[in-house]
């Protein structure tokens, strides 16, 4: 084998042991990403804190899944839809969130957003002033259109 064979072997070699071990180029940005579920989060509960149910749903996977605690899982954006416009009959109702991470999967085609939570609203049974604290657990999933849409979300009250 000359020289020149065997320096195109090693050429070869080393490039494919390069692609291999090196990060793709096109790997996700995960900052960037984590900035746009966090400024999906912030527009969704704008739209719950107005009382826009079309909007805040409008981030929801079609298939989406809710668990909130005490409530039997709510499934599809279609139900999410009924229970935003039940919810708006309550004017007081407002969710502030605090304490935001978001993890993004390396892959960079879902996250994890978590948060702290404090709602404010009326109780309906007792029509009286009422607040909850909790966590706030959100699945969010990339789709084929590049934009990010929840999949699922947990709401736990904490005492």
């Amino acid at each position: 084998m000359t020289t020149f064979q065997m320096a195109g072997i090693c050429s070869i070699a080393a490039l494919a042991l390069t692609i291999s071990v090196s990060p793709s180029l096109a790997q996700s940005d995960t900052a960037k990403i984590a900035s746009a579920i966090k400024a999906n989060e912030a527009a969704l509960i704008a739209s719950f804190n107005s009382c826009d149910p079309m909007k805040a749903v409008g981030y929801n996977a079609p298939d989406v899944v809710s668990m909130f605690h005490g409530a039997p899982n709510m499934v599809g954006a279609a139900a999410h839809l009924a229970d935003a416009k039940k919810g708006c009959q309550d004017k007081t109702q407002h969710v502030v969130l605090a304490n935001e991470t978001v993890d993004v999967a390396a892959s960079g085609d879902m996250a994890v957003y978590r948060s702290t939570y404090v709602f404010t609203g009326t109780d309906m049974k007792t029509k009286k002033p009422m607040t909850e604290n909790g966590n706030y657990l959100v699945g969010w999933k990339k789709q084929p259109d590049g934009s990010w849409k929840m999949e699922w979300d947990v709401v736990s009250n904490t005492p």
